[in-house]
């Protein structure tokens, strides 16, 4: 290792070599190269005088211009024996480490780093005992078995380093042999106890073993695992070939692309072996074979089926509210809950999607909301018709083992949308039916169950479908259809018929223009009056949704095209004077309030399904037998509430009458239009009314109209469809509507529009009822 060098327990003005990556051990010989100026010019001050250096790491070996907070605290002195020039300005060294030291103060001197070293004594026991062989034969062992794994070792330094008696030296030789990072080695070196630097060096070792053998493991398995690949290839060729023979190229080409297919198809493992196994089992099949067919489209259906790709909703409520608005005119109970669905989704991300059904009358919107809400979410839309739908299997698909078996209506849709989280419209609910097939709304039951349909399984895909992030909205035009359990489900949201103001916004707002736009008009072509617009919705339409009117307004659309067909600058105008010529003659007209009290005849208010309507009962008594007349084509309810009547106006007007009146006297009660169907028992009252006034011959106020059950007792029971009574006897010219006091909360509800100009009574008993309305 060369001559000896005495150090002194602190030596000034040493040159310090920083080194990157690199640590110098005591009693080891290094050879490396520098090129940073200096550096070099430390080497040449050494060479120049006793040819010691300072040898030490950098903490970073980026560090360009390194300072003492930038070094380690423990290096190397070191003896310089050999400097030799390079091409590049490169200079080749060879040093041999003397002592560890440490640095105490660095500065720079004549362009090189110079500095104060303290030497560090050795703490420990350093004699021979047979501790220190017992270490020295431990260490050996280690490093035998770590050069065995390792075996890039030259066994020639192997077999002098086994041949190191003294522990310190061992330890200083391999530390400076094994291929471990600088901050492991100045570990070592920074330890002060040859002990300390020995256990150390003993976990180092350890580790590197472990984690070679790990990694010699891995390789076996990677070597095994190309090897079956490289198999797997040669038979995959072989049997490409044999396919080409037989004319099943394109099977082969097919199962390519559904292998590709499957690597991008995000879904669970146990979908992936599914589709997997059955691209497997296509392969093995004939191309001409029938059961090829039925692989083949059960493989693409499992494809198709977004397992787990979902699109990001709009969680923005101000943005929602105003696609809404601008969609739909009026509707305030479906867009809060609407807006309140996007709320909640805002706060909690993985939150339950409701499932929402639309009752209501036909043409109220139903259909559109349901794009709005997709378009205002920004979710993908889909819709399936129910109406007609008698077979179990078109929700739940059929079982494989048909011929011609398809997935059911749920699962296609969400293929159509090739996402999760669609909003999925399920139209006329109501309009389900059953045979012999199956019962389609009990298989329903699963697919609208939140706590069941995360889970949905359909006969034909044969793998649970996550139905929980889809937004279901289904439409009826009556819940009374829908079986009870299937309705529980589901939030009822009631779409009433639209006032005539909603109707007139509507039409201004949206009809209007769109049909200038279906009908190629510009905006300066046609113009329709406010007054044009009311008398179409009065006279020409009688509807509780608007489809009936924007057929009108198309038909006005249409013959305005015509005349801007022969003129492109004429300019049409629609008002009440010329609207005739446009629509012909009025349809309808509004059966408006008698003018003076009558006897026997009173206006009662009926819903229907195009929206409310003033029905008059007219009685008329004679002589007879007691019987009692029904005509109008009365259903059994109304039938049942017209003789209760008849039996409670017996009970309170006999003592005004003569004896055996009614024994000698004939009621014949008639409700006009008799060709139309009329049931239900919100005309008790009326009816009990009408035959109170006849039989007493007092008159019944003309400005007047009711509506509510009567018990034979005369207690007035509550009755539904009040907003669109109300809004019927407003447009008859009705003042005074008497409804059931329990109907109250029911008002509350009504806009303050429709009951303007309209005085609404509440009243419990009949008789309430009689000396409020009958005048002498």
């Amino acid at each position: 290792m060369g001559e000896n060098i005495d150090v002194a327990d602190t030596m000034e003005d040493v040159p310090v070599v920083t080194l990157r990556d690199l640590v110098v051990f005591p009693k080891t010989t290094v050879y490396f190269e520098v090129g940073r100026e200096s550096t070099v010019r430390a080497l040449k001050e050494a060479m120049n005088s006793k040819q010691l250096v300072f040898t030490v790491a950098q903490k970073d070996p980026a560090v360009e211009n390194p300072g003492i907070d930038d070094l380690f605290e423990t290096g190397t002195l070191a003896e310089v024996k050999q400097i030799v020039n390079m091409p590049g300005k490169i200079i080749r060294v060879v040093i041999v480490g003397k002592e560890r030291m440490k640095l105490k103060f660095l500065e720079t001197k004549d362009g090189y780093l110079s500095g104060t070293l303290e030497s560090l004594p050795e703490t420990g026991d350093t004699s021979y005992t047979l501790e220190m062989v017992a270490l020295v034969r431990g260490i050996r062992d280690l490093f035998q078995i770590y050069a065995n794994e390792n075996g890039r070792f030259n066994h020639k330094l192997i077999d002098e380093i086994l041949k190191i008696t003294d522990l310190d030296t061992l330890v200083y030789q391999i530390c400076s042999n094994i291929p471990v990072s600088y901050q492991v080695k100045q570990k070592i070196l920074s330890e002060d106890s040859v002990i300390d630097r020995h256990e150390q060096l003993s976990v180092v070792l350890s580790r590197e073993i472990g984690i070679m053998r790990i990694q010699e493991d891995i390789s076996k398995r990677v070597k095994e695992q190309v090897g079956s690949n490289q198999k797997e290839y040669y038979l995959r060729e072989q049997m490409k070939a044999i396919h080409k023979e037989l004319g099943d190229e394109d099977s082969e080409n097919d199962a390519d692309k559904y292998i590709e297919s499957l690597k991008k198809l995000k879904a669970s493992k146990k979908v992936k072996k599914k589709i997997k196994d059955e691209i497997r089992r296509f392969k093995l099949t004939s191309s001409s074979s029938s059961e090829n067919a039925v692989i083949r489209g059960y493989i693409e259906t499992l494809l198709d089926i977004p397992w787990k790709k979902e699109s990001n909703s709009n969680t923005d409520v101000v943005h929602a509210s105003g696609v809404l608005d601008k969609d739909h005119y009026g509707l305030k109970n479906v867009k809060e809950r609407v807006l309140e669905c996007i709320a909640v989704r805002a706060i909690k991300k993985d939150g339950q999607s409701p499932v929402i059904c639309l009752a209501g009358p036909p043409g109220t919107g139903k259909t559109s909301v349901a794009k709005s809400v997709a378009k205002a979410m920004d979710r993908k839309y889909v819709r399936i018709c129910l109406g007609g739908v008698r077979d179990e299997a078109e929700i739940r698909g059929h079982r494989r083992t048909y011929v011609g078996a398809m997935p059911g209506r749920i699962v296609t849709a969400l293929r159509s949308a090739k996402v999760k989280n669609p909003v999925m419209l399920l139209d006329e609910i109501d309009k389900l039916g059953s045979d012999y097939k199956g019962d389609p709304s009990s298989a329903l039951l699963e697919v609208l169950d939140s706590e069941q349909n995360k889970h949905f399984r359909d006969h034909y895909v044969e793998l649970p479908v996550d139905l929980s992030k889809v937004m279901f909205i289904c439409t009826a035009n009556t819940t009374d259809t829908i079986p009870k359990p299937l309705l529980d489900r589901m939030e009822v949201i009631e779409l009433p018929g639209y006032t005539s103001n909603e109707k007139f916004h509507i039409a201004k707002e949206h009809l209007l223009e769109k049909q200038k736009i279906a009908n190629g008009l510009t905006k300066n072509q046609l113009n329709i009056s406010d007054r044009a617009v009311k008398i179409i919705i009065e006279n020409y339409t009688r509807e509780a949704g608007v489809r009936n009117l924007e057929r009108k307004i198309a038909q006005i659309c249409r013959k305005a095209a015509m005349e801007a067909a022969k003129d492109a600058d004429c300019r049409i105008r629609v008002s009440e004077r010329n609207i005739r010529k446009f629509l012909g003659t009025e349809k309808y007209t509004i059966d408006m309030a008698n003018t003076e009290p009558d006897t026997g005849i009173v206006r009662g208010l009926a819903w229907t399904g195009s929206g409310g309507d003033t029905l008059e009962v007219e009685v008329n008594v004679m002589k007879g037998t007691g019987k009692l007349e029904l005509t109008g084509k009365l259903g059994d309810v109304m039938q049942e509430s017209a003789k209760i009547a008849l039996s409670y106006v017996r009970s309170v007007a006999s003592e005004n009458l003569p004896d055996k009146y009614f024994e000698e006297h004939d009621v014949h009660l008639h409700v006009p239009e008799g060709a139309v169907p009329k049931d239900g028992p919100s005309a008790g009252i009326t009816m009990a009314t009408a035959i109170y006034s006849a039989v007493t011959g007092q008159k019944v106020r003309a400005d007047v109209a009711m509506t509510g059950e009567l018990t034979l007792r005369g207690r007035i029971l509550p009755v539904g469809g009040l907003k669109e009574k109300i809004l019927a006897a407003k447009t008859a010219g009705i003042k005074l509507v008497f409804v059931p006091a329990k109907n109250k909360k029911d008002i509350d509800d009504i806009e303050k529009e429709i009951l303007d100009g309209i005085n609404v009574k509440y009243t419990q008993h009949a008789e309430e009822v009689f000396k409020e309305v009958l005048v002498q």
